[in-house]
């Protein structure tokens, strides 16, 4: 009895360890974090909103602007790894790119406990605006690779 029980604790530990190791070969995905919207919205949509709506909705564009633009010449979708790319998945990029994903969600977190403090100071037609001009970028992305084209 005592040899079954310390098989099966020896295999449980083993398939555990084996389960780690797989998931460290994971590459690690360039874009991380929020990536998309849940809709566009138009002048006159924004207009019936309430001004905490807005806020909110001013946060979500952030968010997916903080995790995209800064790695477009990488990707434009979530996914995409250095392995996709053929970077060298050296220990020194992986932690470049650990680094920089952490850098990108340390300025995320600082910058909304700023807007969330600051913003609703700003004027609903300021507002209305940034939101439209945030709409407006992330939408460019979709033609993204009409510029690759020489």
């Amino acid at each position: 009895m005592k040899t079954k029980s310390t098989f099966f604790c020896t295999l449980f530990l083993l398939i555990i360890s084996v389960t780690f190791a797989q998931d460290n070969d994971k590459s690690q995905s360039i874009i991380s974090g929020k990536v998309n919207i849940k809709k566009y919205h138009s002048r006159d949509e924004l207009k019936k909103m309430k001004k905490g709506d807005l806020l909110d909705l001013y946060i979500e564009r952030i968010e997916v602007i903080v995790n995209i633009l800064p790695n477009i010449a990488f990707a434009t979708k979530p996914g995409v790894t250095m392995k996709n790319l053929g970077i060298p998945e050296t220990k020194d990029n992986k932690k470049a790119l650990e680094d920089n994903i952490e850098a990108s969600t340390s300025y995320f977190e600082s910058t909304i406990e700023f807007q969330k403090k600051i913003l609703p100071y700003s004027d609903t037609i300021d507002l209305i605006a940034a939101i439209l001009f945030y709409e407006s970028t992330l939408k460019s992305l979709h033609t993204y690779d009409d510029f690759k084209k020489e």
